[in-house]
């Protein structure tokens, strides 16, 4: 098998896998309070990670971890996992899926916006209008297509999940690279963000044993949703003669998400969230189009 061949392989796996995310999320939060989810997916995600750093002997690097790597994780960390998870699993806690799931899924847009003032660049004429495109998605997903208040949906619940996107894309800005093995970055920021969340438990009731039906979508979110998906995503860029082309699979994602929320479910999707999803993908398609 070629290299590309392997890169499509990891990509259609990761894929699949990030389409269960938001069904996975919901039926562990039938379970368990959006805090919960927080810290035992992390702490799976973390062990998983760790045992990848394992299996291709990389624990040593470890060792070989500065203080400006430490403090770079742990500022990388606190965005992401901790604070994007926990305020995602909330606004997935408070709305339909498909909802959640459809305007998280506008981050470009949001790293887009954001570096005009972080990284002092211009929009063009064709990334203000990929950015209307996409505004105009999320409204029609927030309102259902009514243009009216919301269409009765958690206005904390839009605010937290349109906030996630924000966190998101702030912190691929400052993740900028650094010669570390990307597993081990991966790990490190788990790391961290699982000790913010340990630190933070007081707040929260502190940290209780869930009930046995949650187990299974608890681990899962943290192998198939956190660790292990975004290794396979990192081997499939690094594989891909082009990641141009790999990344732009990825828009298949949200799709599918819609299908598996229906069929696991049984969670009608509405028209509106379809046609939002769609003007917010074309309005990423045309951000990427004029990165070419």
């Amino acid at each position: 098998m070629s290299n590309n061949s392997k890169a499509y392989f990891f990509t259609i796996l990761a894929i699949l896998f990030w389409a269960t995310s938001a069904t996975a999320f919901k039926i562990a939060l039938s379970y368990v309070e959006p805090f919960q989810l927080l810290f035992f997916s992390l702490l799976f995600s973390t062990l998983v990670l760790f045992l990848v750093l394992l299996l291709k002997k990389k624990v040593y690097l470890i060792k070989k971890v500065n203080r400006k790597n430490i403090f770079h994780a742990a500022a990388l960390g606190f965005l992401n996992p901790f604070l994007y998870y926990i305020i995602l699993f909330k606004a997935y806690d408070l709305l339909p899926g498909q909802i959640a799931m459809s305007l998280n899924y506008g981050w470009p847009i949001a790293l887009m916006l954001l570096s005009v003032p972080i990284l002092k660049q211009k929009l063009s004429i064709r990334q203000v209008v990929s950015i209307f495109i996409s505004f105009l998605g999320a409204v029609i997903i927030a309102t259902r297509g009514s243009f009216n208040v919301f269409g009765g949906l958690s206005i904390l619940g839009i605010s937290l999940a349109l906030a996630s996107t924000i966190i998101w894309a702030v912190f691929w800005l400052f993740n900028t690279k650094d010669g570390q093995d990307p597993v081990l970055k991966l790990f490190l920021g788990f790391l961290f963000g699982l000790v913010y969340t340990a630190l933070v438990s007081p707040l929260f009731g502190g940290i209780s044993v869930p009930e046995h039906g949650a187990w299974l979508p608890l681990i899962y979110i943290g192998l198939f949703e956190m660790g292990i998906t975004f290794v396979l995503w990192l081997m499939a860029l690094s594989l891909s003669s082009s990641a141009a082309k790999v990344g732009n699979m990825i828009y298949m994602t949200p799709f599918l998400s819609l299908l598996v929320l229906n069929m696991v479910l049984d969670e009608a999707i509405y028209t509106s969230t379809f046609g939002g999803l769609i003007l917010i993908v074309t309005g990423i398609g045309l951000q990427a189009f004029e990165k070419k």
